[in-house]
């Protein structure tokens, strides 16, 4: 059993701190543990040049044209049967280098990319993704932030686990917490997070969210994009459409049953999602062979050149 921790924070910090009191929790259980600072890492940002995607839809494997250490972190994170992760809070929501992470997990790291790119590599003898991007995985969220400013952090934290369908544990939000480091029972909690994990890696099939109950039933969200003129209200996290109405004086989203099907950690949404992407790029080859997209394109190349700093 190997659980993973990785901190986003300052060097000895407080995310350094309860990342590693969840380690101490995950070896308690009897896990082996390891620990890496992602600020130590060269992760650089991706650039949408959609190689990967190309490659995953050609049988041609899994690739990235970014030269860094994102491929050395991501081996660490599939070889885990668990991973925790502990973050600042900024602006609300999570540190950039967790979302950088995030972005370049994308189209790569997608679970129904890759059972796609699995049968066509199948099919035309060509190069496999990575079987470990297509096996289950446990993992766990902590954001420590200053003060109450955190209405983002959970819902950023889940979108990484979003991607390649991890199930996430727990997710929890340390409010007011620039001391966390001696205040016991938020360390306690860290230390059960990480037994939690081992937990549920023991026994992945059963394996379900054990922190507080969101509103969104499905994902345990809280953020909600809501429509002006009516309850309707999509989840910010997993896609679902319903309506937030109020029960017996507390929130509630209820939805149609048939939503799950279209939700973006299934992997029948999944497909629906590819499925339109598939549908808008082929649109997009088309335009570009027209006139008018070149005269818009030269148009705008000409108007400006980007400004650069004097070396």
């Amino acid at each position: 059993m190997k659980i993973l921790g990785i901190s986003a924070g300052t060097k000895n910090g407080s995310n350094d701190a309860v990342c590693k009191e969840a380690l101490m929790g995950a070896k308690e259980m009897g896990a082996d543990v390891e620990f890496i600072r992602v600020l130590d890492l060269d992760i650089k940002h991706c650039t949408g040049c959609i190689a990967c995607v190309k490659a995953l839809m050609t049988g041609k494997g899994n690739l990235c044209s970014l030269k860094d250490d994102f491929e050395w972190l991501l081996d660490k994170m599939l070889n885990a049967d668990g991973i925790v992760i502990a973050a600042p809070i900024f602006e609300k929501g999570t540190a950039g280098i967790i979302r950088t992470i995030t972005d370049r997990f994308g189209p790569r790291m997608d679970r129904g990319n890759n059972v796609i790119s699995d049968k066509i590599a199948t099919a035309t003898d060509g190069k496999k993704p990575d079987t470990r991007i297509l096996k289950d995985k446990v993992i766990s969220f902590m954001g420590v932030g200053g003060s109450d400013w955190g209405t983002r952090i959970e819902c950023d934290h889940a979108m990484l686990a979003m991607t390649p369908m991890w199930k996430v544990i727990d997710n929890v939000k340390f409010q007011w917490s620039k001391k966390i480091i001696v205040e016991d029972e938020k360390i306690e909690l860290a230390h059960q997070i990480g037994k939690n994990l081992v937990e549920a890696a023991n026994d992945m099939e059963t394996a379900s969210f054990r922190g507080t109950e969101g509103v969104c039933p499905h994902c345990h969200s809280r953020n909600f994009y809501l429509s002006n003129d009516s309850t309707h209200a999509v989840c910010c996290l997993c896609g679902i459409e319903g309506d937030i109405v109020i029960e017996y004086g507390r929130t509630k989203f209820i939805f149609p049953e048939e939503q799950i099907s279209h939700t973006h950690n299934t992997l029948s949404g999944k497909f629906i999602h590819g499925n339109d992407i598939k549908r808008m790029e082929r649109e997009l080859i088309e335009i570009k062979k027209t006139d008018e997209y070149k005269n818009r394109v030269k148009k705008y190349s000409e108007f400006l050149i980007p400004i650069m700093p004097q070396k």
